[in-house]
């Protein structure tokens, strides 16, 4: 069986970054707006009074601390709380390409790469800023790539998903070199007018080189010893925006047109589900949960990483076996659990063990088991 290897990684960070005092502060304004708005059905019992948002309720409901954001006047301006995006002509490079190449141009130099050796690129992320032409040809044609490419979307395990499908182009040798891009530009699809969310999500791109162990250059290679998808319907977190909302005449800034999920619900069915996914592909492979040196884990929640992790090895594991990135990034969708292989890889030696797993909508839950080689 041809052996296919993780050869480079890129991360695409945003210029500006929200911390949670600056997010507090404009929630809080705005809610004021709307309570001043509304006094006289609020005094009628017609509509409930906004509650303010507070550092100490993000904090321990999350753990994170801050995000880095395309836009940040237009996300902190009480009377707008959305990102403020230029819109770009046809032939101008879009947005989503533009962070995803130089996330790619990063992996791509690290894997010793340029954008004429890959063959299949891979555009993989929770939402697209178009219905067509695909992002990831557009991607293909900014790096001067060859072969073909495209998008798809699993919500938050979008980039494992990828992965999966770029290891068995690889292996079934339609592809040699495949790239996978991540921009994820969650801030345009977070309701930041919710307290209940509005503090989740932040921006980044990511990007991994996928090839042939036999083609490879670069120095540092991860084999892939093994990927695991599943699916589970679940209403629990969903966005209802699409192309057919204009054929509804429904409000387009109706609720329901952003991310919008019940936490508490996803927590209690996800980490059962997740857990049990990543032992039973360990299992599969003749892997004990122990053996493996570090799981690069989705990064949504604080207490649900920390809970998926005792399941797994028994006791309270710390950033060595599991580190943790959402503090500084916030969930960032399916590239989380990338950011994390991207920063904390490089301490690990030949032979160890390693494991990829992002959990999300759908619900979704993607695995990948490498090794670090010699």
């Amino acid at each position: 069986m041809t052996r296919v290897v993780i050869t480079g990684t890129g991360l695409y960070r945003p210029p500006h970054v929200i911390s949670n005092a600056e997010l507090v502060e404009a929630f809080n304004a705005y809610a004021a707006l709307q309570n001043q708005k509304n006094a006289a059905r609020i005094a009628a019992g017609e509509v409930e009074a906004m509650v303010g948002s507070s550092v100490e309720f993000i904090e321990k409901a999350s753990g994170i601390k801050q995000r880095y954001v395309i836009d940040k006047s237009g996300v902190l301006d009480p009377t707008r709380m959305k990102p403020r995006i230029a819109p770009r002509a046809d032939e101008d490079l879009s947005l989503m390409a533009e962070i995803a190449v130089d996330a790619a141009k990063q992996a791509l130099a690290q894997a010793g790469r340029s954008g004429a050796d890959v063959d299949a690129v891979f555009c993989a992320a929770a939402n697209m800023q178009r219905a067509y032409p695909a992002m990831a040809v557009e991607i293909q044609q900014a790096l001067g790539a060859q072969g073909y490419g495209f998008d798809m979307n699993v919500a938050c395990s979008s980039a494992t998903f990828a992965i999966e499908q770029a290891v068995n182009a690889v292996r079934a040798g339609t592809a040699r070199c495949a790239l996978i891009v991540n921009p994820e530009i969650t801030s345009a699809h977070l309701e930041w007018r919710d307290r209940d969310c509005h503090f989740i999500f932040g921006d980044v791109c990511t990007a991994i080189v996928i090839e042939r162990d036999d083609d490879a250059v670069a120095s540092e290679r991860w084999e892939v010893l093994g990927t695991k998808l599943a699916t589970q319907f679940s209403n629990h977190i969903r966005n209802n925006a699409g192309f057919l909302n204009r054929c509804e005449d429904t409000d387009p800034d109706a609720r329901d047109k952003t991310f919008r999920q019940e936490g508490r619900k996803v927590f209690k069915e996800v980490v059962p589900l997740a857990s049990a996914h990543i032992e039973g592909h360990l299992g599969g492979l003749g892997i004990e949960t122990t053996q493996v040196r570090r799981y690069w884990l989705h990064q949504a929640n604080l207490g649900m990483n920390l809970l998926v992790m005792k399941r797994l090895v028994g006791t309270e594991a710390g950033p060595d076996v599991a580190p943790l990135i959402l503090d500084e990034y916030a969930n960032t969708a399916s590239a989380g659990s990338i950011i994390a292989f991207h920063q904390h890889r490089s301490d690990l030696k030949a032979g160890d063990l390693g494991l990829i797993c992002s959990f999300g909508a759908g619900y979704s839950v993607g695995s990948v088991v490498v090794r670090k080689c010699a």
